[in-house]
């Protein structure tokens, strides 16, 4: 699935509205580049989950733990240089927990956990953004819902 956002105020809805329909313990893999609305995307993931802190990218600490309504784990990978490095974080303590975790710069894992949903982000002017979605674990269905709720 792939919708068009066309200000960082709707891609926060969307991040809010998809949010709303993940299950806990899911990996959100983000791929975009610097300046693409990852961030701001995970802003309206953390208001969906009913948290209330304010979202900032976590690319100094590696990660940010967030706790409301449901945890999320918010990490940025992009100093780091590969799986071993990852190793070191701590992160996979949260992906293997009932946190909805989001990774900035996923591309930096050798291989995704099961419960993954790949988000895409690609930069078409000053503030569109088209924002795709991959999964093999999440139902097509969640992807419909999350659409309709998104277009109506």
């Amino acid at each position: 699935m792939e919708l068009i956002t066309h200000s960082p105020g709707e891609s926060m809805r969307l991040g809010e509205i998809f949010a709303r329909h993940l299950e806990p313990g899911t990996l959100v893999a983000y791929y975009g580049e610097m300046g693409a609305g990852k961030t701001t995307f995970t802003k309206g993931v953390a208001r969906g989950l009913g948290i209330d802190d304010c979202i900032h990218s976590p690319t100094f600490n590696l990660i940010h733990e967030h706790t409301g309504g449901k945890r999320l784990c918010h990490a940025d990978l992009y100093r780091l240089e590969g799986q071993e490095e990852i190793d070191g974080t701590g992160l996979e303590e949260y992906i293997r927990s009932d946190a909805v975790t989001a990774v900035e710069w996923s591309e930096r894992f050798e291989t995704l956990p099961k419960r993954h949903v790949i988000v895409r982000f690609e930069i078409l002017g000053d503030e569109a953004r088209r924002i795709s979605f991959a999964s093999d674990y999440l139902p097509e269905s969640l992807f419909d819902a999350v659409k309709e709720e998104y277009l109506s």
